[in-house]
């Protein structure tokens, strides 16, 4: 049994957050394109950021910040332009949209942090920003998590929130967060966004090292297309509201935090995947077997990313062979006669060697998995083993459909 409990909430289920998600103005659609995240004190802060060499301006702002400091106040995000590879003109963009947050909220210029998602090449419409985050300050709610994952979305068809809490002594630590991303997933880092709230008290070295592990079992593991994106940016905030002793070193309580953390990664990373622009199934891959754990995960990596691979999955085709291939091109030594393959409860190789299987069974239980999309049993569970190792991972992607390429045909067309 889970420690933890899901509530509802998103980042404002923590003590001591307000949010907001408002229209400003910035996408054409005049949906909500405005977010800000708030705490009501100043806040241990983490972040993990794109590893592309071409990154948005945000990205390079957020870095600075933390280096220099490792907390902050507020994030705010747009959506609708990305600004990234804008020169000049957007570092210039990003520093005005910090300072007008900081003199909205009173708050010290550095404890402001960034984050933008849109059309590449697209500077901030910086006159909607202007009379925007006055309003979005304004709007600002202990109840305002739902309006802030809405205002974070481009392509993506549904919001990404979720929200636990657990014990520990005899009070309650509360973990909240929201996503955005349904295209240019993939490893390195993978998440587009993801903004993180936590009310309990924990050591900045500990937060970011955590955050750091969470984010390589969960938004590292999740492909969609194979790109990434120049704004990925996931931040994690820590404000010890809870009142809970701080946490300063390792320990059950801090592995018990860690395990939080990272329960609330998977969830949006998962969520993410679900959501792959055009995807009508998860795909989730399990490996053991391996001689370690990141063997197993480059294996579930190279595997649910794999466009054969997910090709076959929307044509309800249970092309084991397709697996295969991917497995045996990851990187990974092993012995091909210890593979294993599995999809569902169906056992396709063993030894190295072909099953017999219900071919036509097989192919229905994909297509099941389709038509259960969004209702949580859409999962399609890949099961490989390579040996008698102990590492072991997983990697969640979706099935490659028609609808991806006429999403990207059209983006900004």
């Amino acid at each position: 049994m889970e420690e933890w409990q899901e509530i509802p909430g998103g980042v404002t289920a923590p003590r001591g957050y307000r949010a907001a998600g408002i229209a400003a103005g910035l996408k054409p659609s005049g949906a909500k394109d405005l977010a800000l995240i708030v705490s009501d004190v100043e806040t241990i802060a983490a972040g993990v950021f794109t590893t592309s060499q071409v990154r948005a301006a945000c990205v390079d702002y957020c870095r600075q910040i933390l280096q220099a400091k490792a907390s902050a106040r507020a994030i705010l995000c747009n959506a609708g332009q990305a600004n990234a590879v804008t020169g000049e003109a957007g570092w210039e963009d990003t520093e005005e949209s910090a300072r007008l947050v900081a003199e909205a909220l009173n708050f010290p210029l550095e404890t402001v942090l960034l984050a933008s998602t849109g059309v590449i090449g697209q500077r901030i419409n910086m006159d909607a920003m202007r009379e925007g985050i006055p309003n979005v300050v304004a709007a600002l709610s202990e109840t305002g998590g739902d309006e802030a994952s809405e205002a974070i979305v481009t392509t993506d068809l549904v919001t990404k929130s979720i929200a636990i809490e657990a014990g520990f002594g005899d009070r309650t630590v509360r973990i909240g967060g929201i996503a955005k991303g349904s295209g240019m997933i993939h490893p390195n880092m993978a998440t587009l966004l993801a903004f993180i709230t936590c009310d309990a008290m924990v050591s900045s070295h500990l937060w970011q090292d955590m955050l750091s592990r969470a984010v390589d079992r969960s938004f590292n593991q999740i492909t969609v297309d194979g790109d990434t994106s120049t704004n990925d940016t996931v931040i994690a905030l820590a404000n010890g509201q809870s009142r809970t002793p701080a946490i300063v070193h390792d320990g059950p309580e801090a592995q018990k935090l860690e395990a939080m953390l990272t329960r609330v990664c998977q969830h949006l990373a998962k969520a993410i995947a679900r959501d792959g622009e055009g995807a009508t199934c998860l795909l989730e891959v399990r490996v053991s077997g391996a001689a370690n754990n990141e063997d197993a995960r480059k294996i579930a990596r190279t595997v649910a990313g794999s466009s054969l691979v997910k090709s076959a999955i929307f044509g309800r085709d249970p092309n084991w062979g397709r697996i295969a291939a991917a497995a045996g091109r990851a990187g990974v030594r092993f012995d091909q006669e210890n593979l294993q393959i599995e999809l569902g409860a169906f056992h396709l190789m063993e030894t190295g060697q072909p099953l017999a299987f219900d071919r036509s069974a097989a192919s229905a239980y994909l297509k099941q998995k389709a038509e259960g999309a969004y209702l949580q049993d859409d999962t399609v569970l890949i099961s490989i083993s390579i040996g008698n190792g102990s590492g072991e991972g997983v990697a969640w992607g979706c099935d490659l459909s028609y609808d991806y390429v006429r999403i990207n045909a059209e983006y900004t067309t």
